[in-house]
């Protein structure tokens, strides 16, 4: 419970980051610089800015696991109500894998149900020691073509589709999360392909998360280029035929 690790938010009652009404919990670092990001602070590639402002919410600050407990167990009553719990996002939360087994550990054995958000990018090993700690993976999930995939989030997939892999012949419940974003892999083409692979790899649930400008304002917070400034944000209804590719192929899709 003294382990310590690096947040910069706990967010309470949050109701699209897993099943129930949930506490979303926030790692610090990420090692991908997707040109999308709505938590830039939360980047590697940003650190130095983010740790000199003042705002926690930017910097975060370190916990332990007991003081993150505190909050978490605090809405106990919802998550037994509404079949929710604790969801650890990031950032990439497999940047401080020990701290989140400890803290899923700690989840479980105050009777919470743990799902976590991750890009799934980390070492193998590393992947498969963390698996066996949580319940739910929320596997953001945004490419196939991995030369693609490195020109706008600065790593290759390889590892990602192995893990993602990994994960599922484990049997551990995994949901993919797709980022839907303009001039990236909004064509039905990447759809297609990412569709076959996720039907091929045993994947039955898909998350469509349509891009959107909320993070905006984070960048002209941080004194940073943001890339997608201007870009339209898309909308549940201009993607029909999108999630229609993924309805074709048996996969239960839908929109958060």
């Amino acid at each position: 419970m003294e382990r310590k690790g690096r947040l910069f938010n706990i967010q309470k009652f949050s109701i699209n980051d897993g099943p129930g009404i949930r506490t979303t919990v926030f790692f610090k670092g990420c090692p991908l610089h997707c040109r999308w990001c709505s938590n830039p602070e939360s980047q590697n590639r940003y650190a130095s800015i983010a740790d000199a402002m003042e705002d926690e919410t930017y910097c975060g600050r370190d916990y332990t696991v007991a003081e993150v407990m505190a909050e978490v167990v605090k809405d106990k009553p919802f998550y037994d109500q509404s079949g929710g719990g604790m969801t650890m996002s990031g950032g990439e939360v497999l940047q401080q894998a020990e701290f989140a087994a400890d803290l899923a550990d700690a989840a479980h054995a105050a009777g919470i149900h743990v799902a976590v958000e991750t890009t799934g990018y980390a070492a193998h090993e590393r992947f498969c020691d963390f698996l066996p700690h949580v319940d739910l993976l929320l596997y953001d999930f945004k490419h196939i073509d991995r030369d693609i995939h490195f020109a706008n989030t600065g790593v290759y997939n390889d590892v990602i589709l192995e893990n993602l892999r990994t994960a599922v012949a484990s049997g551990k419940q995994v949901i993919a999360r797709i980022p839907v974003i303009p001039k990236f892999n909004s064509n039905l083409g990447a759809a297609a392909a990412m569709a076959d692979f996720l039907a091929e790899t045993g994947i039955h649930e898909v998350h469509l998360l349509p891009f959107h400008q909320f993070g905006e304002k984070k960048y002209q917070q941080l004194g940073v280029e943001y890339d997608m400034a201007g870009a339209k944000q898309l909308h549940p209804e201009v993607l029909g035929n999108y999630q229609k590719v993924y309805l074709d192929r048996g996969l239960a899709c839908s929109f958060k």
